[in-house]
């Protein structure tokens, strides 16, 4: 498993007219913690996309359990369980820093497309390369 851990503070643009952060900011929370994983295996979405590939959302999911307010700061715990083969499928955790609550879970499924065609491919080998590199340190 590779885990990445990326605080985020709710800001007042986030939440709602009740100070609750607003239920989509969560898939922007999990979009930072996927970038920062992608980023700790050594393939930020820029040198994927260098290379000729796209990972784009084609199911996303979450489920709150608590909310997070308005000033909270959070932890977003981003996980990659399994090898891909066609897809990528990364879960998340968001736990409120201070209290240690969990407040949200979720998950994402990416697939990879070629970037000139758009069309689905396997898991390009430098993206496996990279999980098996960072795997063994």
């Amino acid at each position: 498993m590779i885990l990445s851990e990326t605080l985020i503070r709710v800001r007042y643009a986030d939440t709602d007219q009740m100070k609750f952060a607003y239920y989509g900011r969560y898939f922007e929370y999990f979009e930072q913690g996927r970038s920062d994983l992608l980023r700790l295996i050594g393939l930020p979405y820029p040198e994927i996309e260098k290379r000729g590939f796209f990972l784009p959302v084609i199911e996303a999911h979450a489920n709150y359990i608590k909310s997070a307010l308005y000033d909270d700061e959070l932890v977003v715990k981003t996980m990659y369980k399994d090898m891909p083969q066609a897809r990528l499928r990364i879960e998340y955790e968001v736990i409120n820093n201070e209290t240690k609550e969990l407040l949200a879970t979720g998950h994402t499924v990416h697939s990879f497309l070629h970037a000139t065609t758009n069309k689905p491919t396997r898991v390009p080998e430098f993206f496996l390369q990279a999980i098996n590199n960072y795997l063994q340190q």
